[in-house]
Formats: C-alpha cells, structure tokens, sequence
C-alpha cells in the first residue's frame, strides 16, 4: 500500500524526469525531483522555519515566564500560549509539518536505498519510458550508487549553514539561558548526524539532502530578511503585512 501510494509515483516521475527533461542525467534528474518536491511543501517549510526562529527569538521572553511561574504550571502554560499568540506563533508548527512529509522522505529515500534493478524498473507505468541503461551518475563525475565522501561533506556543510542562520542574534552582555545554550550546540550536532546518517548510503541519497540543505538556506535567507525588515518597520511605527 505504502509503496503504491508513495514510492511508485516518486520513481515515476524520477525515471520520467531522467528519460525527458536531463538528457538521461540521474543526479540532475534527483536535483530536479528535489527541487519540485521542496517546491510542493514550500507553504508548510517556510511557516515551519519561520515559527522555530521566531520561538528562538522568543527565548528570553519564554524564559522569564518559566521564572516568574516557576511554581505555578497552568499560569506559566498560560503566560508562554499568550505570547505565543501575541506573535502568531504555532509551537506545533514544526511537529505538524514533520507528520505531513514524513511519508513522502521516507518514499524517496526507499527509491535511492532500492536502486534500480530491472525488478524496481517493472514498476513504471504504462507512459513512462523504461530506460534501456541507467546512467546512475551526476554529469559523469560522481557514481550515485556507490557512497562518496565529498557528496557526504558537502551536505554537512550546507546542513551547518542552515543551523547557523537559524540563530538569533545576541545581545551584548546578555548571559544565554541553558535552553538557548542547547539551541546553539545543536548546530554542531545537525552536521555531524547528516555524517553519521549519509556516510555508507548511496550518494544519491546524499544528493538529495544536498540539495534539500541548500534550499533550505535560501529560504532562511528569506525569511530572515523579512523578519529583520518586520522588525525595522515595527520601530518606525510602519504598519506590517502579514506573510
């Protein structure tokens, strides 16, 4: 049933992207795939990253009530809802957005880890071409089947990148609270786990994070930006749209 509802579309359209659009290129056709996918969930990414900074940004705030209620759960609950309202925030935002692409990861992940050997290819559909050979390579330089350290270290640093413009910025002088001390070693810890997880899988799945990473930096740029200029309209009294 899983594999009717998500994995056989996904390597469809894989394998249809591969035949006629990159010139029979599997990487670009991953990059390609990667891409209309990010695309598909582009509502659900963005308002997800854009909750975690601003609940990061909310920090002190969020740890001034658990002080000042500390001996009191349902005022302090109450208290962290209200500024969570406040500033339109969802706290479940990012839990939510996880169980609705959950299915859709685990597919296109079940595609690279299966290969293609001629029992996965007899699933394509009547109107997708099947190839005569698969070229399981990016622009002939990296053999997607097999796992490459270059393609695992690029994911990391990309995975880095997006932790880092995920934080928020510092006041001067003002001592972190333990949670927002955990917030920042967390960075570290997304790049050595993609490490971990990517270093004997097959580079096309490496590909994949690459290229989900790398959006996922474009779109924190983004959002950062019309944060930091919500902010600055805010101080000079300029009413704000809403995203």
């Amino acid at each position: 049933m899983f594999q009717t509802i998500f994995q056989d579309p996904l390597l469809n359209i894989l394998i249809f992207l591969y035949n006629e659009v990159t010139f029979q290129d599997l990487g670009l056709a991953i990059i390609l795939l990667t891409v209309i996918i990010r695309i598909v969930f582009l509502p659900l990414f963005y308002k997800s990253a854009k909750n975690q900074i601003l609940i990061q940004r909310l920090q002190p705030e969020l740890t001034k009530i658990q002080h000042d209620h500390k001996n009191d759960r349902e005022k302090q609950a109450q208290a962290m809802m209200e500024l969570y309202k406040k500033h339109n925030v969802n706290p479940f935002a990012g839990f939510l957005m996880l169980l609705i692409q959950l299915p859709v990861l685990i597919a296109i992940y079940r595609v690279f880890l299966a290969g293609f050997p001629p029992e996965v290819l007899d699933r394509l559909y009547d109107f997708v071409m099947r190839p005569e050979f698969l070229h399981t390579t990016l622009l002939g330089l990296i053999d997607l089947d097999k796992k490459s350290i270059l393609m695992v270290s690029l994911a990391a640093v990309a995975q880095y990148l997006q932790g880092r413009l995920m934080l928020p910025k510092i006041e001067k002088g003002r001592e972190l609270s333990p949670p927002e001390k955990i917030g920042r070693q967390m960075v570290y810890f997304g790049p050595i786990l993609t490490v971990v997880i990517l270093y004997n899988l097959p580079s096309a799945i490496g590909l994949y994070w690459l290229v989900t990473s790398v959006f996922s930096v474009g779109q924190q740029i983004y959002i950062n930006k019309t944060l930091n200029l919500g902010e600055e309209k805010k101080e000079h009294g300029i009413p704000q749209t809403k995203n």
